[in-house]
């Protein structure tokens, strides 16, 4: 992972099988931007599957960002990292700044992989914020659950694109984010969502999650599309 230190990453969502997943990373190109490296995002699909560590635990060459979402009581997730304990190859793991500022500190200490702290996820807009009783503006919310994220010691935050130059001239934490979507996809279930390049370069995102635009369709074509991008 300490090769990869002064690079942005473009972590590469595995949110599937793990028979699609072996495809995808045998699909990833050598990249040509020395600024750039390819990460790998595994999500619940894989890691709850009957041989999810396993494979986690082959991986070899990327760093790993393991996307649990913890969200829970400081015990519970002080046991849940302990159980992570033999999979040596993890460098980041995800926990919701909803579960509070004593438990995400607690949690810093049970590991050795970076926190990432999921702000406001970019499925979400003003009218689902106001369904489970959000009163602030999505751009408030996500400043504030940073500022709490960076006082925890949060290595980065998850945030859309939207939010993440703001964030970075406001509360001055790095940023990581999902929501990301090639020129011309589908925007899905996504609400907030931005391209690599605004995220990397205009956003000064730290890293990318890109998941659907890659693992839909054509992956080796997707992958050209994504350099495009990059390049453009």
């Amino acid at each position: 992972m300490r090769l990869f230190k002064n690079k942005k990453i473009i972590f590469i969502a595995l949110d599937c099988s793990i028979s699609k997943a072996k495809l995808i990373i045998k699909s990833i190109p050598k990249i040509q931007n020395k600024n750039y490296v390819f990460g790998l995002k595994i999500g619940y699909q894989i890691f709850y599957s009957e041989k999810g560590r396993k494979f986690i635990k082959s991986i070899k060459g990327f760093p790993i960002f393991l996307d649990l979402k913890l969200h829970d009581i400081q015990n519970t997730i002080i046991n849940a990292l302990k159980s992570l304990k033999d999979i040596k190859n993890i460098d980041y793991v995800t926990i919701h700044t909803s579960s509070g500022l004593q438990a995400i500190k607690a949690a810093k200490k049970k590991t050795k992989a970076k926190l990432l702290g999921v702000t406001t996820l970019t499925s979400f807009d003003k009218k689902k914020l106001k369904e489970i009783g959000h009163t602030k503006k999505i751009e408030q919310l996500i400043i504030h659950q940073s500022k709490l994220a960076k006082k925890a010691g949060c290595y980065a935050v998850i945030c859309s694109g939207k939010e993440s130059l703001k964030i970075n001239k406001l509360v001055k934490i790095k940023t990581i984010t999902p929501g990301i979507r090639l020129p011309g996809d589908n925007t899905n279930d996504q609400k907030r969502i931005t391209t690599p390049k605004d995220a990397l370069v205009k956003q000064k995102a730290h890293g990318i999650v890109i998941g659907r635009s890659i693992s839909l369709g054509n992956i080796v074509n997707n992958f050209k599309k994504l350099s495009q991008n990059l390049e453009s």
